[in-house]
């Protein structure tokens, strides 16, 4: 198992098949999908093909959602990580987007803003990525105030299969002065 980064609290590393408990538990909370299409999964099937997925994903971009995992309890407590898009979206292309999500006993925590830290870090210098982007329901306002902590800039909403959404985006040079300045 691959381990990318490493927090004071947290270790972030490759989704496994031994994360499809914890993603069930995450998933299929009605409240966890209240902003995104409002679709909780009903079976451990359908987790152990979005982990299908994001191997395939790991293999083919060499970057995916990554498992968040709690040091000092072990449990995955959600995922975290950078999706790359090779389709169109928001007229953009060939771009990665910042996403996480987490159970819902965990939120509160600071573990989305902790782990995207080490994930932007990762993105900006190893992957040398020159801008990275997010995307969220404009009335999931927690998930707002994460990315702007991050230091993302709102840019625009538009619509995304037929919904509303906020469109965000950091710039290496943005986040490079961030973290100098803190």
């Amino acid at each position: 198992m691959k381990i990318f980064a490493e927090t004071e609290r947290l270790i972030l590393r490759e989704l496994e098949y031994m994360d499809e408990s914890d993603l069930f538990e995450m998933d299929s909370d009605p409240e966890v999908h209240l902003y995104i299409e409002n679709n909780p999964v009903q079976s451990i099937d359908e987790i152990t093909k979005v982990i299908e997925m994001l191997k395939k994903q790991y293999q083919e971009n060499g970057i995916a959602r990554w498992a968040v995992v709690d040091k000092s309890t072990n449990e995955c407590v959600g995922w975290s990580g950078l999706k790359y898009f090779n389709q169109s979206l928001n007229n953009h292309n060939n771009f990665y987007e910042l996403g996480y999500r987490f159970k819902k006993k965990h939120w509160g925590k600071g573990f989305a803003t902790e782990s995207s830290t080490a994930i932007l870090d990762y993105g900006f210098k190893n992957l040398n990525i020159d801008t990275i982007y997010a995307i969220t329901d404009p009335k999931n306002e927690n998930s707002k105030k994460v990315l702007t902590k991050l230091g993302f800039d709102f840019k625009e909403t538009f619509d995304y299969e037929g919904d509303p959404t906020d469109w965000f985006e950091l710039k290496k040079v943005t986040w490079e002065d961030k973290k100098q300045n803190s």
